[in-house]
């Protein structure tokens, strides 16, 4: 029963350290996906974040619609 406890509690504490994002922090990743998608499109309407738990992991998506690809030219 003691391992049990011990095997309960260290389950806890990883659930624990992958808790979901605060609002702050949604705010600034959002911030920063923003700033990232319009270096490289010309985007329309707001960005889509979602932040899905499952037991082990976490699904991240990240959508908006783009009208062109910002194609980077190099000088030769």
């Amino acid at each position: 029963m003691g391992k049990e406890t011990t095997k309960q509690r260290i389950n806890r504490l990883l659930n624990s350290d992958k808790e979901d994002m605060s609002e702050e922090t949604k705010r600034a990743a959002l911030a920063d996906f923003t700033h990232v998608a319009e270096e490289y499109f010309e985007r329309e309407g707001e960005i889509g974040f979602e932040v899905h738990r499952s037991k082990n992991h976490m699904d991240v998506n990240i959508t908006f619609r783009a009208v062109r690809v910002k194609n980077f030219m190099t000088l030769k």
